[in-house]
């Protein structure tokens, strides 16, 4: 029997009840709830339940008519234009950036760029960074966690100069091994790029060890925090980190969009990213002079309504307050790992002390697509594949996992729904396996 703010929840057999009571669910997130539409609507005709959110987040209706308004009523370019939409539009999209600047706790707004998500950021620092730091026979360190987009931009650099990547290893509970990071440290070390939270296994990352034993080494430090931005709080002064990148998608806010956070002194020193308009101070066929920071790499017209959106996004979440939601997400994914730990046939993958927003798994043998397909017949919403993450799928031996990944405006009683789907599943999946 599990206890949780006042109500209690069963186990019995292989699936799950849950007794709700007043104290159970905090009073606040249920409100917040009515304000994202999508969660009202029915999926082949049963209630959907969306536990995809560590692709993706839903959003409030705060961020939809924002952007709707944008368009609607004020639509214009911006930083060049003297009528007063553009002018107006410029205000909006500064402070969308100023938003950004409290999200992370930066120091100024230059040091916050807007980017078309966390991978455009890898990329511009891998590109930017590289090329003033990086050259032949240096060494990157990845660890064995990282999403694609924070593999791929540095081997295509590596490529380019001839760096060389080094691996920071993990154990079975999905921990990265952190005493074997100053072995990995040379002389030739130009930079760490690390995962915050695991996307796959919901893993926390001790991040303020990785920089302080880098630091210590003079090794500046990357830190992807799109898993850790909706879910923990993020203050870059605090842990002294280089550089840092989020997706506006994943906190709530519209798709296309993120930040890069950098360190003045590494942003006023790199190279552009990409050439265009607004990245320029004057241009001529003999040379060009480049404009100062962030805009110097924002190249072209930005994403206006995204950025717009994004600070709608960021200051929703700074109202409720991400510790707020930090508690109740903790509560909520503590029941979901006990629920899927007790249902029959589920082997959990990733089983670090500090998690946060998904849990991975497999259902017995079986595919996690076919597990997946039959949980959407349910609506349930989740996840199946290798999450951009294929060498995490290495280490374990697995082609893919079940994620379900969890918000504030998720429930126990869908907690209890996915373990209800996965006994569901098991039946019908053993069924078939016995008569093929």
């Amino acid at each position: 029997m599990f206890q949780r703010g006042g109500g209690v929840m069963t186990n019995e057999g292989s699936g799950s009840t849950q007794a709700e009571s007043g104290g159970g669910r905090p009073a606040l997130f249920e409100k917040i709830r009515e304000q994202f539409p999508v969660l009202s609507r029915e999926v082949y005709g049963k209630k959907l339940v969306y536990l995809d959110n560590a692709a993706t987040t839903q959003k409030p209706l705060c961020v939809i008519e924002r952007i709707s308004d944008y368009y609607r009523n004020g639509n214009a370019n911006i930083h060049r234009g003297v009528h007063f939409l553009s002018q107006e539009a410029t205000e909006a999209y500064e402070g969308a950036r100023t938003e950004a600047q409290h999200f992370v706790n930066a120091a100024e707004t230059r040091e916050i760029v807007f980017t078309r998500g966390a991978t455009e950021g890898i990329n511009l620092v891998a590109q930017a960074f590289g090329r003033l730091k990086i050259g032949r026979h240096d060494e990157i360190i990845l660890s064995r966690m990282e999403h694609h987009s924070n593999i791929v931009p540095w081997q295509i650099l590596s490529e380019q100069v001839g760096a060389v990547i080094k691996v920071l290893p993990m154990n079975e509970k999905g921990e990265l091994l952190l005493d074997e990071l100053p072995k990995l440290i040379t002389s030739r070390t130009r930079i760490i790029s690390v995962v915050h939270v695991s996307n796959a296994l919901g893993t926390v990352n001790n991040v303020r060890e990785i920089i302080r034993i880098a630091h210590h080494q003079g090794v500046p430090v990357l830190l992807d925090s799109a898993q850790a931005a909706p879910h923990i709080p993020l203050d870059v002064q605090d842990l002294d980190v280089d550089f840092l990148v989020l997706s506006g998608h994943k906190v709530y806010g519209p798709t296309g969009i993120g930040i890069l956070y950098g360190k003045e002194k590494y942003l006023s020193k790199m190279p552009p990213y990409q050439g265009g308009g607004e990245m320029i101070g004057s241009v001529t066929f003999e040379k060009t002079t480049y404009n100062k920071i962030p805009f110097k790499y924002e190249a072209g017209t930005p994403n206006i309504a995204g950025a717009i959106g994004l600070g709608s996004a960021l200051e929703f979440v700074q109202d409720i307050g991400i510790r707020k939601i930090a508690a109740y997400e903790d509560e909520l994914l503590a029941y979901a790992h006990q629920v899927l730990a007790e249902t029959s046939g589920v082997r959990l993958i990733g089983t670090a002390a500090k998690r946060s927003g998904s849990i991975s798994f497999m259902l017995e043998d079986f595919h996690p697509h076919d597990v997946g397909t039959i949980l959407d017949q349910e609506g349930i919403a989740v996840r199946t594949g290798h999450h951009c993450t294929q060498p995490i799928m290495d280490f374990f031996g697995i082609p893919a996992t079940v994620r379900a990944s969890f918000s504030f405006y998720n429930t126990f009683k869908e907690v209890d729904a996915l373990a209800e789907g996965l006994i569901m599943a098991r039946k019908v999946l053993g069924l078939s396996s016995r008569h093929n």
